[in-house]
């Protein structure tokens, strides 16, 4: 005989719940906003059962707070903000949306959802704008001062001699060491023998380079410059 197959038995609290969106935001300035829908989602492949619960009752109206979900389908539910006071500005309050199968009462998962209420969307959005503001100014302040911690390092870079002009440095010299075409005792094999002409060119090259250095160093200090001129 087959056995049947037996659906795995689900551990009450563990069931991740699906629903849209999780934070409520009510504006007292704005009528539009005291309406408010919670969208639940049942991907799975039973019918769920759902109940609203709510930590300030009296301050909301819930429809149909209790309801079932078909399987791979999805229900609104509407909540209504019925007291819209000042003293309720900023307050958080919290529903608890909890899932259970049709069949049982345990709750198989649960789902926390905030709800505050507001002044003012305009208030807010400018307050946004106020904090988006502080931020940029903050990072372009920080990209500033790390551009001022570099440019130290760069000149100090730049004052010595780039690498391009001690490898041609280090050329010449190793141009002029070598043996000259012609000499016959000579271990270098002949194809490193160079001409007198590339010779007095690394010669050239390596004078020019020198003389560069020297235009590049620091001129003297004013007082030397006086004390010179006394004397002469």
């Amino acid at each position: 005989m087959q056995q049947q197959k037996r659906q795995p038995e689900l551990v009450e609290g563990n069931l991740p719940v699906f629903v849209f969106p999780t934070e409520l935001i009510f504006y007292a300035d704005d009528q539009s906003t005291h309406k408010q829908v919670l969208t639940l989602y049942n991907p799975y492949e039973f019918a769920l059962k759902f109940k609203v619960l709510c930590t300030t009752p009296n301050k909301y109206a819930v429809v149909d707070a209790t309801g079932a979900v078909k399987p791979q389908c999805c229900v609104d539910i509407v909540i209504r903000h019925r007291d819209v006071r000042a003293s309720y500005y900023g307050v958080i309050d919290k529903f608890r949306l909890q899932v259970s199968e049709q069949s049982q009462r345990k709750a198989l998962g649960k789902k926390e959802i905030i709800a505050t209420l507001l002044p003012s969307a305009k208030e807010q959005q400018q307050q946004k704008e106020e904090e988006e503001k502080r931020i940029k100014e903050h990072l372009a302040e920080s990209v500033f001062f790390e551009q001022t911690l570099c440019q130290p390092e760069n000149r100090t870079a730049s004052s010595g001699p780039s690498l391009l002009t001690v490898f041609l440095g280090v050329v010449c010299v190793a141009a002029l060491m070598l043996p000259t075409l012609g000499e016959m005792e000579s271990l270098v094999p002949l194809y490193l023998h160079l001409s007198v002409n590339q010779k007095l060119v690394a010669a050239y090259v390596l004078d020019l380079k020198n003389s560069n250095t020297k235009f590049s160093s620091p001129p003297p200090l004013p007082g030397r410059n006086e004390d010179l001129k006394e004397k002469s």
